[in-house]
Formats: C-alpha cells, structure tokens, sequence
C-alpha cells in the first residue's frame, strides 16, 4: 500500500497527443516524511505514518512536537496512517515524494468538499418542488411530505432535508494521473477532486481500478 498527502493547487489542461484538451487537476504531493512505523510484532498491525505541510513549532503541541523530535523529521502540520498487508519496508525519517506514482496509473482521490452551509432540500438532493400552478404560489422550492401520517407518526431518522451541505470526507475514485513532475512535487489527476484550493487530499492507489 502507497499513498502520499498533498495540496490541491487548481485545474487547468493539458493536450494529449492527439491535440484533444485534458481538463487536470493539479496537486502539490509531497515531500511526505515517514514519522512512526508500527509492525505486527509491537503494535499488533502493520502500518506507516506519514506527515506532510512543515510550519512553525508554536503552531503545534508539545506532544506533537516530541513525536515528531523522535523520528528526526520536520515540525508537519499533517499526519496520516497508511495500513499495510506486509512488514513495513520504509524507516523513520524516510521522505516520499510524488514520483512514486507514474503517469496512467488509476488512484482514489480524498479530501473535504466544500462547505456551502445550510441548504434547502432542492439544492442539497434535488428535489422536485411542488406544482408551479393551481394557486402553489410559496410551494414551489418547499420538500412536501416526507413520511406517513398516523403510522409511524413521524418522521424517520435519517430522511432527507434542508442542513448542512457540503464539508464531508469525499472520494473521488478511479482518476488517471496525466502527468507526474518529480522536481516541483506535483501531479496532476485528469477531473476533478474534492475540496477547494490549497485544500488538503490524499492520493493513493485505486482499490476498484
């Protein structure tokens, strides 16, 4: 199991061979540093933390800052834990960088969309709306029912409606890398993907490929 941490820098396109525009995504990956190694042995599992962003020490606590002290790397901002089938083959301090992925290859994609606050039920599942005429003059961004009356007598948890649209955990899943530039760390994923710029996402392979 591989992935890295990056940032995501914008869209824009690249041209293939046969002149057709690609519209890109590209992602600041990288350098990620190996911070904690844990094995069947010790921890019961066999995993790699990596972390990624380095900033200033204050912006950090004093445990943070000592688990990072101990595996000799940066002050990062970012820690994430990638699980492995196998002994670890990576060390402390060890750095990733984006050319361990390679141009073609199909990976998922995760970070937080964007949040667009509180929304009605038309904009955040689409909903229909009531009738347009026949005097509906306020019905016609309104949900309508969304349960039986008498049995069960309310409204079932879960169901949809207005709330809280957008800052969730996305993946997006099967993206083809169109172009890795080791030297400037950046990769770029032909689509779309999560979140805004500068936000936060993980590249790893695809599970579903």
């Amino acid at each position: 199991m591989k992935g890295i941490l990056g940032r995501k820098v914008g869209m824009t396109q690249l041209y293939s061979e046969s002149g057709e525009a690609v519209p890109v995504t590209v992602i600041e990956a990288g350098p990620c540093y190996v911070t904690q190694v844990k094995t069947i042995d010790i921890d019961g599992y066999n995993a790699v933390q990596i972390g990624f962003d380095e900033v200033a020490e204050r912006k950090l606590t004093k445990g943070e800052v000592g688990h990072l002290r101990k595996a000799e790397s940066p002050i990062l901002r970012h820690l994430r834990e990638l699980r492995l089938s196998d002994l670890p083959t990576v060390a402390l301090g060890d750095v990733i960088k984006a050319d361990i992925f390679d141009e073609g290859e199909i990976v998922d994609v995760t970070g937080i969309s964007k949040g667009k606050g509180f929304a009605g039920a038309v904009k955040r599942y689409h909903f229909a709306g009531g009738p347009k005429t026949h005097g509906q003059s306020d019905r016609e961004r309104a949900p309508g029912s969304r349960g039986a009356g008498t049995s069960p007598g309310h409204t079932w948890p879960g169901a949809k409606g207005p709330g809280r649209m957008g800052n969730q955990r996305v993946t997006v899943q099967n993206l083809k890398i169109a172009l890795v530039d080791a030297e400037r760390n950046l990769i770029a994923v032909k689509g779309a993907v999560p979140g805004p710029r500068t936000g936060l996402v993980f590249i790893r392979p695809a599970k579903k490929a």
